[in-house]
């Protein structure tokens, strides 16, 4: 399964250095275009569309419009919304009814940080742990057919997946612990693209790097820009393209007739230092034969 979370404002596009917002600027029609994106590259596995703030809140009616958007313009296979709340609830029946498959979502509901007090995790009293397994228990019967449970104990998770176990629901964790059905990662956290300073405040402490490929994109970043200051990049070996000497010659006729001596000039500069590098190039491989 492949999840196209909301948090891609996060990783690909920088709205502002407000961590607090980097979830609800996600313009709908941005996660369409990311939606079809992968939906181009993956064919075999389920992949899954969240809905963004603001797109399913108002009415059960907006929540179904926003996810037929997302199976048909998406080309998404399921929804996954954000429950907790009993509009919340009510729009993940009402998709249900629609024909359309949904995810529910409980836990650290990354969407409603201004109302849990940002980025906190639940299930840590007894108050809250329950709430989670009830959450859970009602998206169920709301007809979803997995929840992720995200920034929960591990007790509070395996309670919630008993819970739904009953009508053979799938638990997703993150942040939850071994006790689920599966695991969900970030991609990009996973890999450990990025690695700007404002990526690391916003990394969860859940999240383990099985790689660290920003290091080696950063480094090769490094040497380009290293190898074209110095002008050893691009060198012979890609400057693939050749222009004879004859035609040369005439190329340079040509612009010194339409009057483009300082064009010329370069053009004459720039073919023999091709020409030097090449044979420079030559008696290289020739010496090392």
């Amino acid at each position: 399964m492949i999840h196209m979370h909301d948090k891609i404002t996060r990783k690909k596009v920088y709205y502002n250095k407000q961590i607090k917002y980097h979830l609800i600027s996600l313009i709908f029609d941005e996660m369409l275009v990311h939606c079809r994106a992968v939906a181009r590259g993956a064919k075999r596995p389920l992949l899954v569309g969240d809905l963004p703030f603001g797109t399913y809140e108002s009415s059960t009616s907006q929540a179904i419009d926003t996810a037929v958007r997302i199976l048909k313009e998406g080309e998404m296979d399921a929804i996954k919304l954000e429950g907790g709340a009993p509009s919340r609830i009510a729009a993940a029946k009402a998709i249900v009814e629609a024909g359309i498959a949904v995810i529910g979502h409980v836990g650290l509901t990354p969407q409603a940080i201004s109302v849990l007090g940002g980025f906190k995790p639940q299930g840590k009293t007894v108050s809250s742990a329950v709430k989670v397994v009830e959450t859970a228990l009602a998206l169920q019967e709301a007809g979803c057919f997995s929840v992720l449970l995200e920034c929960v104990p591990p007790p509070v998770a395996a309670a919630a997946a008993a819970a739904t176990a009953a009508l053979q629901i799938p638990t997703i964790g993150a942040g939850a612990g071994p006790f689920c059905s599966g695991q969900a990662l970030v991609y990009h956290d996973l890999i450990g693209t990025l690695q700007h300073p404002h990526h690391a405040k916003v990394t969860p402490k859940f999240s383990k790097h099985y790689a660290c490929v920003g290091e080696v994109i950063n480094k090769a970043l490094v040497k380009y820009k290293e190898e074209v200051t110095n002008g050893s990049f691009p060198g012979p070996a890609h400057s693939p393209y050749k222009i004879n000497d004859t035609d040369v010659n005439d190329f340079l006729n040509e612009l010194q007739r339409l009057g483009l001596d300082k064009a010329a000039s370069a053009a004459y500069e720039a073919a023999q230092k091709v020409k030097e590098s090449s044979e420079s190039v030559e008696c290289m491989v020739a010496s090392i034969q």
